[in-house]
């Protein structure tokens, strides 16, 4: 067993909503054992107020969050990553930095939940619902055991974690 400590990063083209879920979750589900990372392809400059709002409904700490570009962890001297998963499919069909280390990557696309619509009450669903999809991939994840798997079955396991959708009943923050 190793004592490695991996560097994962999750895009989202505007760094707002998912991307910003998924670095939270894998703080917790992942802690010890990755370090989590999150960027946009284009920046929105502030993280949602709606991810805000949910990740305090589930006990995570929001301090620091902040939308940023993916071109600072591409540049000399920032933590090499070993893995990248974009998160919304637009970003999948960009053309994405080289990034040094050459990590595994795959596609977890999350339906955009900024773009629900409908009202206060569908867009906070909207969110638990993402936020639960991602919950659901991260937790089976942070469960890998990574350095056990060679590239080839670890690159396909990261493949099928792109499909769980998570529980069908929305999950409801502590407390409510």
């Amino acid at each position: 067993m190793t004592d490695k400590t991996y560097n994962v990063l999750f895009l989202c083209t505007h760094n707002s909503a998912r991307s910003v879920m998924a670095e939270c979750l894998l703080r917790r589900w992942g802690a010890g054992r990755f370090n989590a990372f999150s960027a946009g392809s284009f920046p929105s400059g502030t993280v949602n107020p709606h991810t805000i709002a949910t990740l305090k409904a589930f006990n995570h700490k929001t301090d620091g969050l902040r939308s940023k570009s993916w071109d600072e962890f591409a540049q000399a001297g920032t933590p090499v990553m070993d893995f990248v998963f974009t998160v919304c499919d637009q970003t999948a069909g960009e053309l994405c930095p080289v990034w040094p280390g050459a990590p595994l990557t795959a596609h977890w696309g999350v339906e955009d939940p900024a773009a629900a619509g409908g009202g206060e009450d569908k867009t906070m669903k909207a969110f638990r619902r993402a936020y639960v999809e991602l919950e659901s991939r991260i937790k089976i994840f942070s469960s890998l055991r990574v350095e056990a798997l060679d590239n080839l079955t670890l690159q396909s396991s990261l493949h099928l974690i792109g499909t769980v959708r998570g529980p069908q009943d929305e999950a409801q923050p502590t407390g409510a």
